[in-house]
């Protein structure tokens, strides 16, 4: 098994293409047209975003990892910072309307950010792609 070598860099480099919202094999090409519609393939490369049925299922995950993760940062912050009295109703205010608008404003870097974790820990072989 041979590895092709756009996919055998480092951790760091895959997530700044991630966060970058940038093809996770290349890197030179935007994966999103608009904020909310993902291209089939990439310009450059031509490598499809899509490797297999249910493939973003991944990227739900990190969708839902990142806001329960500030929700959580929001919560524990919140306490420390308002005991003995705790803001109950900033925090709940705060609380419905990030978690309400944080996975929607998130959802177009963790489809690039799962593609970057995914062709980190799976490389292409060559000829696929």
């Amino acid at each position: 098994m041979t590895l092709a070598p756009e996919t055998t860099r480092g951790l760091a480099r895959q997530l700044r293409k991630g966060f970058g919202r940038r093809c996770g094999r290349c890197g030179q090409s935007k994966a999103f047209r608009t904020y909310f519609e993902m291209k089939p393939r990439c310009d450059v490369c031509g490598y499809s975003f899509e490797r297999e049925e249910g493939y973003w299922t991944g990227a739900m995950i990190v969708n839902i990892a990142v806001c329960e993760a500030w929700f959580f940062l929001l919560f524990i912050g919140t306490v420390l910072l308002t005991l003995p009295d705790i803001a109950w109703t900033p925090l709940l205010l705060i609380g419905l309307v990030t978690n309400g608008l944080l996975p929607v404003a998130f959802y177009p870097f963790s489809k690039t950010i799962w593609m970057a974790l995914d062709l980190y820990a799976h490389p292409l072989e060559t000829g696929e792609g």
